[in-house]
């Protein structure tokens, strides 16, 4: 299973009304280091689909979101828990890296 797209229509259901956290990569396609961190994440999701949902959106073509949640460098991941942003990470990172940022969530 690999992370899914979610729009500013959707975001809300898939993401603020989860039951599960959900981590949000908010990314571009001209963006290089979000081309490399997105491989890892689909690993993730496919390793931990029972605990977290991974769900991507992209800042050029949801940019109200991109500016509700202050996103001001790409790649920017962000947890969502109970609707409320529960960690944020900015930048590309190997898996060992993610998985630790995200020990608490898996």
């Amino acid at each position: 299973m690999s992370a899914r797209a979610v729009s500013e229509a959707t975001f809300q259901a898939e993401v603020l009304d989860s039951e599960k956290p959900v981590l949000v990569d908010f990314w571009a396609e001209w963006c290089g280091p979000c081309r490399m961190v997105s491989p890892i994440l689909d690993q993730i999701a496919a390793e931990n689909a029972d605990k977290l949902d991974i769900v991507k959106v992209n800042v050029d073509e949801n940019p109200q979101l991109a500016a509700q949640f202050q996103i001001t460098s790409i790649p920017a991941l962000k947890v969502f828990k109970a609707g409320e942003v529960a960690k944020t990470i900015i930048g590309a990172k190997p898996k060992a890296a993610l998985e630790a940022d995200l020990a608490a969530f898996l």
